[in-house]
């Protein structure tokens, strides 16, 4: 690593240290393809595009997800 001075980064406030990792989560991201997926991920992935694919209805909104996370019901399904 180019001189990165963990401990510094490590007394920031917490706010800066989380906005450090959205923009290193982000920079990651706009290259997905440079990121390797062991075959056994792929492998269920493809099975749960599958199992999307035949029943499109099952499962819950992205709504619905927002919703019990914030509510704090997404414990108890």
């Amino acid at each position: 690593m180019n001189n990165i001075n963990i401990p510094a980064i490590l007394e920031l406030p917490v706010q800066e240290r989380i906005r450090l990792v959205e923009l290193i989560w982000d920079s990651v991201a706009a290259v997905s393809e440079a990121v390797e997926i062991s075959p056994a991920l792929k492998a269920e992935l493809e099975v749960r595009m599958k199992e999307f694919d035949a029943n499109p209805e099952a499962g819950y909104s992205w709504d619905q997800v927002k919703s019990r996370l914030q509510g704090g019901s997404w414990r108890s399904a």
